[in-house]
């Protein structure tokens, strides 16, 4: 059954590289029946980054890709920028703890001032490392991670949060540092979700699912706000990893066909509007 006709087919978080598939990935994905992503930064120079100009550069080659990718397959790409949360883990050793929170700071900043002038649509990924670290980098992770949020509220855009899986518990802890920071209900979204959460945990933290099938059967009936990401890393020695870049699609088809295509307007579309404040549309559409 074909999808409806206006859908967008968004998958909400993935990276490209310049020295991966980067556009044919997108030109897959189009195949596919995919038509907006949300193009998440990341190091392309396989280093940690040790000056704010190395972060300039790595964000406007997110841009560059983003550019490539709209002009060369016709996909809407929406960049999402800001340092990955644990560059403090590996900078510190190099610049020392204090200089590399520091560089950290200035580079959030730098997403910021990216938002401001729509050059980007949240910050991301922010938040803390996954895995335990020391007790002086953990409380430097958190140092940083306020400010992000802090940065958030004043830009007025999301914040796409990198972070250890969450429970229950978990999930209303992380509500309650957004709502300490200002942020409205919806303005954090949890990536790299990998359970669902419930409607009510929905409303304050927003999951960006992982598009794996049973957990999109799982999920498909929830009300907004949630989405689905592959999380496509795009790195060579990885091929398809997290998720390949046309499971999205591919999913989309499946409820198709399942006589459900009605739901797909929940991830692709009323999210988007409830978090990001304007509405995806077939050729277009986005922040102005």
């Amino acid at each position: 059954m074909p999808l409806p006709s206006g859908l967008p087919v968004v998958d909400h978080h993935c990276h490209l590289s310049p020295t991966g598939e980067g556009v044919a990935a997108a030109a897959r994905f189009r195949s596919a029946g995919g038509t907006h992503l949300f193009l998440a930064t990341q190091n392309y120079a396989g280093r940690v980054p040790t000056t704010i100009e190395q972060y300039r550069d790595q964000f406007e080659t997110t841009e560059r890709l983003a550019h490539r990718v709209r002009e060369s397959t016709g996909v809407v790409v929406y960049p999402v920028v800001a340092p990955y949360p644990i560059d403090l883990v590996h900078a510190a050793p190099i610049l020392g703890l204090e200089s590399a929170l520091e560089l950290h700071r200035r580079g959030l900043d730098l997403a910021g001032e990216w938002v401001r002038e729509h050059r980007a649509v949240a910050l991301g990924e922010v938040g803390r490392p996954h895995f335990p670290v020391a007790d002086e980098l953990a409380a430097a992770a958190t140092d940083a991670f306020r400010h992000a949020l802090a940065l958030a509220r004043e830009v007025g855009c999301p914040a796409v949060v990198h972070c250890a899986d969450l429970d229950p518990a978990g999930v209303r802890a992380l509500a309650e540092e957004g709502r300490q920071a200002g942020l409205r209900p919806g303005q954090i979204v949890k990536h790299y979700a990998r359970s669902r959460f419930t409607p009510g945990d929905a409303s304050t933290v927003v999951p960006s699912y992982l598009a794996r099938r049973d957990l999109v059967r799982e999920v498909i009936a929830d009300p907004a706000p949630w989405f689905l990401e592959t999380d496509f890393l795009d790195d060579p020695a990885r091929p398809g990893a997290v998720l390949d870049l046309e499971t999205v699609p591919r999913r989309a088809a499946a409820i198709a066909d399942a006589g459900t295509s009605e739901r797909l307007w929940t991830p692709f579309v009323e999210a988007i509007e409830r978090v990001y404040g304007w509405r995806p549309e077939v050729g277009g559409g986005g922040p102005t």
